[in-house]
């Protein structure tokens, strides 16, 4: 009996470790994280913080935690935060930046992106009745931008522009790997605009667990006791951290791969009558469906076998992953069209 394939597009998040990376997993050397022992942590970590150009780095269980641990580093309670429309700190965390650092936000911008304009419209001048202007929030890519690129020139003129008026610079690159693959830019490169950085393992490379927070030694100092406080202080993580550094020493080419499959999926799917499908710059494809509701859209296509997600009520999102293939691809395609 052939066993039933379902095509899962819900999000990069849904990649199973391969089989290289289960044995790193079981081979790992561990130690006792919390008294700075782990040495498969260390490793990481040292890794982690050259690649991005940074003096030191700290492995966190998910990138919540890291944009979180950010804010509570440059903010107090009652700071003000600029972010890009849609931008994950503010819109997908639970209201954690609420609940933990105290903060509220400004959009700069629409899309997700912004420029130094909007930048000057976000940020009043200090009053009394006024919040303080902290932080900047910068997402490379930028998931509700369909996997937007920042273009450097802008990135780092907004963040000069940041640091003129007195402001930090956050990078949420949860997805940088998938900048750095489609730009050609070194991640150093792309993390230099920030003070701080956080990066994830689990989405696009594939490591069952885990991101990074990155930034200056005093600053990751800091971000260890932040961790923590929140009750992330963990042992023998090395387990996990294995995975992590597979992921980021094996598992980063297949990103171009992916990026090629999500403009395959992107080309064909703008032929069909009735969708309407956005710029693809990496492995997310945004598709507005004319005819129907984006939920309804969603079940048709879950009888066909394949998955994916409503993210407006008018709006799809595909995201293409190392678990697939071009005749995934195809035949999601195909469910597309009978859908």
């Amino acid at each position: 009996m052939l066993r039933r394939v379902i095509i899962d597009l819900r999000s990069d998040t849904v990649i199973r470790p391969s089989p290289g990376m289960r044995r790193a997993m079981a081979d790992a050397e561990v130690g006792d994280d919390v008294y700075g022992e782990d040495p498969t942590a260390l490793k990481l970590e040292r890794t982690v913080a050259e690649l991005l150009g940074k003096e030191a780095a700290l492995f966190v269980p998910t990138g919540t935690m890291a944009n979180q641990i950010a804010l509570l580093l440059h903010c107090r309670p009652g700071d003000e935060v600029v972010v890009g429309e849609g931008t994950h700190c503010m819109a997908f965390e639970s209201g954690a930046a609420a609940a933990w650092a105290g903060v509220q936000f400004s959009v700069a911008g629409q899309g997700g992106l912004f420029d130094v304009a909007a930048l000057d419209r976000a940020v009043h001048a200090p009053a009394d009745l006024l919040p303080n202007p902290r932080l900047v929030v910068l997402e490379n890519t930028h998931n509700r931008a369909g996997g937007a690129i920042w273009p450097a020139l802008q990135a780092r003129a907004v963040s000069d522009r940041a640091r003129a008026l007195g402001l930090a610079v956050h990078l949420d690159g949860a997805r940088l790997w998938n900048a750095a693959a489609a730009s050609g830019s070194s991640l150093a490169e792309l993390a230099g605009v920030a003070d701080t950085v956080s990066v994830c393992f689990s989405k696009g490379l594939g490591a069952p667990v885990g991101s990074a927070l990155a930034g200056s030694r005093d600053a990751i100092k800091a971000a260890r006791r932040l961790r923590k406080m929140m009750g992330a202080g963990m042992r023998q993580v090395g387990v996990l951290c294995a995975a992590a550094l597979y992921a980021v020493e094996h598992q980063r080419e297949r990103l171009r791969e992916d990026h090629l499959l999500a403009r395959r999926l992107a080309a064909k799917l703008a032929d069909l009558p009735g969708l309407a499908v956005h710029p693809v710059d990496t492995n997310i494809v945004l598709v507005d469906v004319t005819h129907r509701s984006a939920a309804e859209f969603v079940q048709r296509l879950r009888t066909l076998d394949v998955l994916v997600n409503a993210v407006l009520p008018t709006r799809l999102r595909a995201v293409v992953h190392r678990d697939l293939e071009a005749a995934h691809i195809d035949a999601a395609l195909g469910a597309f069209a009978r859908a």
